[in-house]
């Protein structure tokens, strides 16, 4: 093989106010990977199903730098088992991870890997879900070494104390009993003439 390329499926849809809180506490650990993962002919892209400008904006707001690509209009997200229709999600049938659960929002993480060889043929050769994305999850790794861990306990979901990097001082107070709840949606700026990157074609 050539070369190959990690897909992170961030939960972006089109129309949300901002990005998936636990996406992108994965994704600011990235940047610092890219030229490590270069080196061995390796690169990240995030594929989400929000429109380019969307993701644009949200990007220059977290200065990450990272290749970021839409699948909008695409079934590339929903292909890979990320991204659910209204009728999915009003059924409580939600399939993800190779099994079926109620989950309250269009979309989910996971992460793809395709492989180039030499004669250019592109092949699918990874996915995870759910826990599976655990490993890129850096400052979980971290927090695993210190005496109080995750500190996680009696929250209604484990990720419910994560926050934007810019949001730690002005979000709101954690309650523990809180659920998760969906990004807000919010009028969207690009119509279907939104210029964007088919996220199946591999870079």
């Amino acid at each position: 093989m050539s070369s190959a390329d990690w897909y992170y499926h961030f939960m972006l849809a089109p129309g949300w106010e901002h990005g998936c809180p636990s996406c992108s506490f994965l994704a600011d650990t990235i940047d610092g990977t890219l030229v490590h993962l270069a080196a061995r002919d390796v690169t990240f892209t995030a594929v989400s199903r929000a429109p380019l400008a969307e993701i644009r904006r949200f990007q220059q707001r977290m200065g990450w730098r990272f290749k970021w690509v839409s699948s909008h209009s695409t079934a590339f997200n929903h292909d890979f088992g990320v991204s659910f229709t209204p009728e999915q999600i009003a059924a409580g049938t939600t399939p993800y991870n190779y099994g079926e659960f109620p989950f309250p929002a269009e979309e989910l993480p996971g992460t793809s890997v395709f492989a180039k060889d030499d004669a250019g043929a592109v092949y699918h050769t990874y996915s995870s879900y759910g826990r599976g994305g655990d490993l890129q999850l850096t400052t979980y790794n971290y927090l695993d070494l210190v005496p109080k861990g995750r500190d996680e306990d009696g929250l209604a979901f484990t990720m419910s104390w994560v926050r934007h990097h810019d949001r730690y001082e002005t979000g709101p107070a954690l309650d523990p009993a809180a659920t998760y709840q969906p990004p807000k949606q919010v009028e969207s700026c690009c119509g279907p003439a939104e210029a964007k990157v088919d996220a199946q074609t591999f870079a």
